[in-house]
């Protein structure tokens, strides 16, 4: 479970990069699911399209959030479907708890949900005495390792098959040192089948909410949910409330861009529609806020409740790439999850809109184009106008403001900076500055751009 901290992304990122192999391949691995999306995308004439369409659907979602929502719920409590409401993630994990007590479930199978991953929603039930089970194969596995999800659609990215073998080894009782994906994806399918035939009660999360029909779609490669949902006399569906769309024939704009965009695949391989509960069976669905009222009345942050949830972000992201997803420390990491998390705590999560190179590519790659670099750059200046930036960095910025505001101030530091590059480096090339930690500092030019063109901004002229 993914617990508050006191240290900042650049720590954790620094103790993620000690492992230069581990970060090679994680950023190798998520660059090349970039490169099978950038593929599939390229395959379909209107793609750009399909994304102004998911985004403008989106658009008129937020601008009449309460309707739609009192309309899911009428048609949902027609389906025979118990409703709940949730303030906040607390309400939320009490809920939750309280459908279980009243059925005297005491085991759960969950399939994944970022929004429980949000409520701690494991760990709150687990300390009143109740099992969950992950049955989404990342999931499980960082639960066995007690650890959250470092990737929206890939929870277990940051592991090595040997770590997860002996993971296995450890909770499930293979052999040691069995490390082959095949063999331990068969033991995970065996292990959760058990799972999935004695739990009397599942959660699972929700990709879209119809308000035209009260029905809900989730979307898995595994088929876990199916399984856990169909077996289970209860099934409770944590939903936040930025995930209805108006129409069912909506549905497929955004079936279209969301696999593609996270994996590179024409579909999720499971893309199950729960309408109305089985005869004798309960269906459940918490519809959840936590916080994403307060990010609609932001209006600079506002789309950013427009994400499915895709990941793309991440596998696009050279930052997140090279820090891990861990280094985020909160349940969703990435650029999206930077915009997200300080609207729940601007103190607490001030580091992260300043985790990213602003480079575009985030926004590039959404597929509701959610103005991604720009929400990271104008949460910068909030925190900055909020006072939650470090004295360091407050100083150098007013510093940094002196002297670009000023010509003469311009031309004199860089002149102490190519001296001091050229004959006293040491005092740059230290261990202090951040910058060399990571780089080589560059070879001092002989002049500044401003020098070399007094001196040739005549030769053009002469020449024509």
């Amino acid at each position: 479970m993914m617990m508050k901290t006191e240290a900042e992304h650049a720590e954790l990122a620094q103790d993620f990069n000690k492992d230069e192999e581990r970060v090679n391949w994680h950023d190798e691995t998520l660059w090349w699911l970039r490169q099978k999306r950038d593929r599939i995308a390229h395959q379909i004439p209107e793609w750009e399209q399909l994304r102004e369409t998911a985004s403008t659907i989106k658009g008129n979602v937020l601008s009449n959030l309460s309707a739609y929502l009192t309309q899911f719920e009428e048609k949902a409590i027609a389906n025979g479907v118990t409703v709940h409401w949730a303030a906040d993630g607390a309400e939320h994990n009490n809920i939750v708890l309280e459908i279980l007590k009243s059925h005297g479930v005491t085991r759960m199978v969950k399939s994944k949900s970022m929004l429980t991953e949000e409520c701690h929603l494991n760990e709150f039930l687990e300390q009143q005495g109740l099992e969950v089970i992950d049955s989404d194969l990342g999931e499980r596995i960082v639960q066995l390792a007690k650890e959250a999800p470092s990737h929206i659609v890939l929870p277990c990215i940051h592991k090595k098959k040997e770590e997860i073998g002996e993971l296995f080894h450890q909770y499930l009782g293979t052999p040691e040192g069995n490390a082959d994906p095949q063999f331990l994806t068969e033991t995970a399918r065996q292990h959760l089948r058990e799972v999935f035939l004695t739990r009397k009660a599942a959660l699972t999360g929700v990709n879209f909410a119809i308000a035209e029909t009260g029905e809900f779609v989730v979307c898995t490669n595994e088929g876990n949910a199916d399984m856990g949902a169909h077996l289970a006399d209860v099934h409770i569906a944590s939903m936040g409330i930025e995930k209805i769309i108006p129409e069912r024939k909506h549905l497929g704009v955004f079936l279209r861009l969301l696999t593609r965009s996270a994996t590179g695949q024409p579909i999720t391989t499971y893309s199950s529609h729960f309408m109305k509960p089985n005869p004798g069976k309960e269906m459940h669905i918490v519809i959840v806020d936590n916080g994403r009222s307060v990010q609609l009345g932001r209006a600079d942050f506002r789309n950013s409740l427009k994400c499915i949830r895709c990941g793309a972000c991440m596998n696009t992201c050279p930052v997140y790439r090279r820090s891990g997803g861990h280094s985020y420390h909160t349940a969703i990491a990435g650029p999206i999850g930077s915009i997200l998390a300080p609207n729940l705590d601007m103190k607490e999560y001030a580091d992260l809109p300043f985790a990213s190179t602003l480079c575009g590519s985030c926004s590039n790659v959404c597929p509701v184009k959610i103005d991604i670099h720009t929400q990271l750059y104008k949460w910068r200046q909030m925190i900055v106008q909020n006072g939650y930036t470090t004295t360091t960095k407050k100083t150098g910025m007013k510093i940094m403001n002196t002297v670009l505001s000023s010509p003469g101030a311009y031309r004199l530091g860089g002149k102490a900076g190519r001296a001091v590059l050229k004959y006293a480096p040491f005092m740059v090339n230290n261990k202090l500055n951040p910058w060399y930690k990571q780089r080589d500092m560059p070879n001092p030019p002989k002049e500044s751009f401003g020098e070399w063109y007094s001196k040739n901004k005549g030769e053009g002229k002469d020449k024509a």
